[in-house]
């Protein structure tokens, strides 16, 4: 592969490769249009050199652009262009600055903190779940194909062997034996029809991976790994990592099923598992204590009606978050059931790209997606450092019936409000 002789790819400034894969070399650019720095995936031009693979190799390259261009998630790379210049075919993407993957973290001497991994792999699993609410199958999700950055911000990547379920009759894409051998499905190895089930047992060797340094299905060969994978049981987590709680040996268990309906019926649904296994990670010495959280919630007005021992309920029924000035807290058009109580700091509502409101401590977000599995209609960004309690339907229904209805009167009181507000808001003149 000889290195790119070009300044220039159509609109766009080269600068310099900063990194190199199977399917092409990435160089750092320059948008000048938009004024930002830029990735540039440029195609190998070996594959060219036979026909066949050069029409099976450009259908690949390009699917990549197709389906990422289709997705727009935090937690996947974005793609803004792709084009041919002369001979040099290429793809524009986001810049993600340090340009790490997951795969250096899979190692036993390099491991990160339980709490890291299990929130890597949660933003893992909602970035999924949009891609297949897209109509979109990955079919290869392993660390090398998520992208972290310096935050330590998941984004996944490399959609160039993407499956697309909802397809017009031009559309043709790559089928038969694809994907990485040590990360594939069951069905995949079988050369099956594939689901979005298929992607959830790729994350679930991920995660077992980051959280043992070890392969669940390592072998000597392709032939014993396919094996492994399709007929021999992983060694259960917590013999591989005594550590590690019940709750994260389940998911583990149920993510690498061999069948996939025994496996999460969606990602969403292996995320909304993911969420409550730090409330039985060990806490780190930063963490809120019980007592911090209470005398925090106390004095929120949603709480103004609740007797202590019910703040308490609520107070373990529910999922602590902390994010940081521009963390995106809801992403619009997610599927979830979180229904969020601010106790410190401020956020945005954001619709499209206009702010529609800003909401303060004490105030309430998600409540459409807690009493109904509905697409959220807006994103919340963190303005300032926050937390916020989250809280399910399924924690909510494990506390007292005096807490429950304690619960669902203040919660519907602030849905009426916020709607009446809304409707005022929709109904001033010029609105």
């Amino acid at each position: 592969m000889k290195p790119l002789d070009k300044q220039t790819l159509g609109k766009y400034e080269v600068m310099h490769e900063i990194g190199r894969g199977s399917m092409g070399t990435v160089y750092l650019g320059y948008d000048p249009f938009a004024g930002r720095d830029v990735a540039i995936k440029v195609a190998h031009a070996d594959p060219f050199q036979e026909e066949r693979a050069a029409n099976r190799y450009r259908k690949m390259f390009f699917n990549e652009a197709k389906v990422a261009g289709m997705l727009k998630h935090p937690n996947i790379v974005s793609v803004f262009d792709a084009g041919v210049d002369e001979d040099v075919w290429y793809i524009v993407m986001e810049l993600v600055p340090a340009g790490q993957t997951l795969y250096p973290h899979c190692t036993p001497d390099n491991l990160l903190p339980m709490e890291d991994v299990v929130r890597m792999v949660f933003k893992c699993a909602r970035a999924l779940d949009f891609a297949h609410r897209k109509g979109v199958i990955h079919r290869d999700i392993k660390p090398r194909n998520i992208l972290l950055t310096e935050n330590l911000e998941v984004k996944i990547g490399d959609f160039s062997i993407a499956l697309l379920t909802q397809l017009d009759a031009t559309d043709t894409q790559v089928l038969g034996y694809v994907g990485s051998p040590l990360y594939m499905s069951p069905e995949q190895v079988r050369q099956e029809s594939l689901s979005s089930q298929s992607d959830i047992f790729s994350l679930g060797v991920v995660l077992y991976q980051m959280l043992t340094g070890k392969h669940p299905f390592l072998a000597d060969n392709i032939a014993a790994i396919s094996y492994n994978i399709t007929d021999r049981a992983h060694v259960p987590l917590r013999e591989a990592r005594n550590d590690a709680p019940k709750i994260l040996e389940y998911i583990l268990d149920r993510s690498l099923k061999k069948h996939p309906a025994g496996r999460y019926k969606s990602a969403l649904d292996l995320a909304a598992d993911l969420s409550l296994v730090f409330d039985h990670i060990k806490p780190s010495e930063e963490d809120l204590s019980g007592r911090e959280k209470f005398d925090l919630v106390k004095e929120l007005s949603f709480f103004g009606d609740f007797a202590d021992p019910e703040i308490w309920e609520v107070i373990n029924a529910s999922s602590w978050q902390e994010f940081y000035a521009g963390d995106t807290v809801i992403n619009e058009g997610e599927v979830d059931t979180s229904f969020f109580i601010i106790v410190t700091g401020d956020v945005l509502v954001r619709k499209g790209e206009k702010e529609v409101a800003e909401l303060t401590r004490g105030d309430c977000f998600g409540e459409m997606g807690f009493i109904a599995r509905q697409e959220r209609t807006a994103s919340i960004i963190a303005k300032t450092e926050i937390y916020a309690m989250q809280v399910r339907a399924s924690q909510i229904e494990r506390a007292s019936m005096s807490c429950q209805l304690r619960f669902h009167k203040v919660f519907l009181n602030t849905l009426v409000q916020r709607l009446s507000r809304t409707t005022e808001t929709a109904t001033k003149p010029g609105a």
